[in-house]
């Protein structure tokens, strides 16, 4: 696959691949997506407006220049304390895999973040992955945010990314570390289409969290763990459509992630509330809750590949992927899109048995569950 290199979220020409239930490939155009979904169906999206999580300073101890990438926190609500991956001197214009390391990292050091001013609280799991305590009132937090931070950017697009290049036009609360870019398919005219058709729309919100470090041991801890908010009113039409026999279609990865792991706590059903997603999603997790994902053309090896396992077989991804290859289509956030249904041999696991492998390793766990949110 070619690596989509313009910031552009709905190109005219931009792809989609479909692979049914039986494992069965066709293509159409992208914008032709509402056509294969079906009166009674529900759409999912991610809701999740883009935080400017890149951040360049200096190291305290050191001076040594450093960019620090916000990659995660305890809630949604959260400003004063995060989970970050630090890199040594350079921007996205280097691949990240050779990014240099940053300085070493001890808890008590100081980071000078521009207008911000932070302490490494804990070295995590990994030399690179930290929590960060932001000093400043809140507003002083945001506003440091705002006129310092950066989109996260990589080096396939060549010229720097402004917040409005990842913003969906469904964007809410500004809670993701990265687009939840599956969403950049829809725009309201879309939706405007479905709904005219007996298609309910509705949102969640999930920290979307980083694609990647550069860094194989801290990837293969990826994803790590995410906020997400399932509203009362979401909650409602997936129950609904459940009971008439319609499906649930996941906007990206990340819907996945939010919903699944709200069907494993309440036995395949996903109410309403604000939780933490844990679990890694692979070959070995049985669905419970989400029926079809649309997603990017991913590559293997990465946390969203892995987690198209869940929906589709090997021969079947092996038989995507060759498509994809064959036929050029374009990879990463601005690129083109497929769009899996659940095979019909990945079976719902029966209730009480856990749909996930065990997870060996954990970057936090935070018991973090509000059922009273509307």
């Amino acid at each position: 696959m070619i690596a989509a290199s313009a910031p552009v979220q709905r190109p005219p020409g931009a792809k989609l691949l479909h692979a049914d239930k039986r494992g069965n490939i066709g293509r159409r155009a992208r914008s032709e997506f509402a056509s294969l979904v079906n009166p009674g169906d529900v759409v999912i999206a991610n809701n999740a407006a883009v935080l400017p999580a890149s951040l360049f300073g200096r190291h305290g101890p050191s001076g040594g220049r450093i960019e620090v990438r916000l990659a995660g926190r305890r809630s949604l609500q959260e400003i004063k304390q995060f989970f970050a991956v630090i890199f040594g001197e350079g921007d996205f214009r280097t691949r990240t895999e050779d990014r240099p390391k940053p300085p070493p990292i001890h808890p008590g050091d100081r980071l000078a973040l521009g207008p911000l001013n932070t302490i490494v609280a804990r070295v995590l799991n990994h030399p690179r992955y930290v929590a960060l305590d932001f000093e400043g009132s809140p507003a002083e937090i945001w506003e440091g945010l705002a006129r310092h931070g950066r989109p996260i950017q990589y080096a396939h697009i060549a010229t720097p990314l402004a917040l409005w290049d990842v913003w969906m036009a469904i964007a809410g609360p500004p809670v993701a570390f990265e687009a939840p870019s599956a969403g950049f398919a829809l725009d309201w005219r879309m939706i405007e289409s479905m709904t005219a058709r007996g298609i309910r729309f509705g949102a969640i919100t999930h920290a979307a969290g980083i694609s990647s470090t550069g860094d194989a041991e801290l990837d293969a801890l990826l994803p790590f763990d995410e906020p997400y908010r399932i509203p009362r009113s979401t909650a409602r039409i997936i129950a609904e459509a459940r009971m008439r026999g319609g499906r649930v279609i996941a906007i990206g990865t990340s819907v996945v992630r939010a919903l699944e792991h709200a069907g494993a706590m309440f036995d395949g059903d996903a109410p309403a509330g604000e939780r933490l997603a844990t679990q890694k999603i692979d070959s070995c997790s049985r669905l419970r809750v989400v029926d079809a994902i649309l997603s990017g053309a991913h590559e293997q090896g990465s946390s969203h590949y892995e987690l198209l396992r869940a929906f589709a077989g090997n021969e079947t991804l092996s038989r995507i992927d060759a498509e994809l290859e064959a036929r050029d289509f374009r990879s990463h956030e601005f690129g083109d899109s497929v769009f899996i249904e659940k095979a019909d041999d990945k079976a719902p696991v029966q209730a009480g048995a856990s749909p996930y492998p065990p997870r060996e390793s954990q970057p936090m766990v935070f018991a973090h569950d509000h059922p009273s949110i509307p």
